[in-house]
């Protein structure tokens, strides 16, 4: 997965490891003119990746700037996609400056609003009426997205992709998080495991992939949602993101919410002209096997932040990752095998959460 703009630290204050960057960063902000409070500068979300963003006052308003550092973040990707975005009609982030050498760019501000509190404080309500309304707009943006941005302007989420992703679990979740090594037939058992996930996703037809649509990446904003976290679109399978929306990493629903919401998605996709599919049964198959390829991957994501980047608490929600992949594992013909593999990593993890 990529990064994930998570809500603002009590602590605001602006910290530079680098104090060449901090120098690049405050002679970039004094060219950007006398509209620009440079003391107003305050951290606005951390990231996931080496991205952070942070909030400026200005004479035109609030702004936000990305501090996308170039030895670790190509930035050039984020500023094509946003341009995608606004010609789609869409709500994304304005890019109002951009200094490509040093990684500094100046966005519009979408607010500080996420759809995932907005969520879970309707959860907590048991206010589904709310709950409905945002995520049926965000299922309208979608469609939005995968009608109007061009896929072919993407890269392709190709076999090497597919397999690159899914080896993050058993390099980082199986070994580095749980220690445990497989043996040969339980390599041969999860090799075969990833045939079947990849030939599934690109049987899959194509269309714009955000690659992280979820509610973590959505802001309430007027159009509503304004959407983040795009700078790793893909034109992929027609499932992903509307998978990645129902079965998210930081709350769940229960399965008869995720239908109805898969159905309404797939019923418009359809009027709208997009490669839906007309067999709805199908259409949840491929969702649920694309959801699964991607629950894998973050699986492994998140213990990569937790052991190579000192971020653990992204390791917290590997449980609901379990019950996401084993749910799916057991209910068709050609995944029983890779159930097997995961019950004794839930199982050997009892006693701190990791249960099915």
């Amino acid at each position: 997965m990529s990064s994930n703009p998570v809500s603002t630290p009590p602590d605001m204050t602006v910290t530079w490891r680098d104090p060449a960057r901090r120098e690049a960063f405050e002679h970039w902000l004094a060219s950007l003119g006398d509209g620009i409070d440079a003391a107003s500068v305050r951290l606005a979300s951390a990231d996931a990746s080496f991205r952070r963003y942070l909030r400026i006052d200005t004479a035109a308003g609030p702004r936000i700037v990305m501090d996308a550092p170039p030895a670790q973040e190509d930035s050039r990707p984020f500023v094509q996609i946003a341009g995608l975005l606004q010609q789609a009609g869409l709500h994304g982030p304005e890019v109002l400056a951009w200094d490509e050498a040093e990684g500094f760019l100046l966005l519009s501000d979408l607010g500080d609003q996420l759809f995932l509190g907005l969520l879970l404080q309707a959860q907590r309500d048991g206010d589904m009426k709310a709950a409905d309304r945002l995520m049926r707009d965000a299922i309208d943006a979608l469609l939005r997205w995968q009608t109007g941005v061009d896929a072919s302007l993407l890269p392709p989420y190709d076999d090497a992709l597919l397999r690159r992703e899914l080896a993050l679990f058993p390099d980082w979740c199986v070994t580095r998080e749980f220690g445990v090594t497989w043996t040969d037939e339980q390599q041969a058992t999860w090799r075969k495991a990833c045939d079947l996930l990849v030939d599934s996703a690109l049987a899959q037809p194509t269309v714009a992939v955000h690659r992280d649509y979820m509610p973590r990446n959505l802001m309430l904003a007027e159009p509503n949602p304004g959407i983040l976290d795009f700078q790793d679109a893909v034109n992929g399978p027609i499932t992903y993101d509307i998978a990645c929306l129902l079965r998210d990493a930081f709350l769940s629903w229960e399965e008869e919410q995720e239908l109805d919401w898969a159905v309404r998605y797939w019923e418009r996709a359809r009027k709208a002209g997009l490669p839906a599919g007309e067999d709805f049964g199908e259409f949840w198959r491929r969702l649920e096997w694309m959801g699964l390829q991607r629950h894998l991957k973050v699986m492994g994501i998140f213990c990569r932040l937790k052991h190579r980047d000192g971020k653990p608490r992204y390791a917290e929600d590997l449980p609901r990752f379990f019950r996401y992949a084993h749910r799916v594992c057991t209910r068709y013909n050609g995944l029983g095998a890779l159930a097997a593999l995961l019950e004794p990593l839930a199982g050997t993890r009892r006693e701190v959460g990791y249960t099915f």
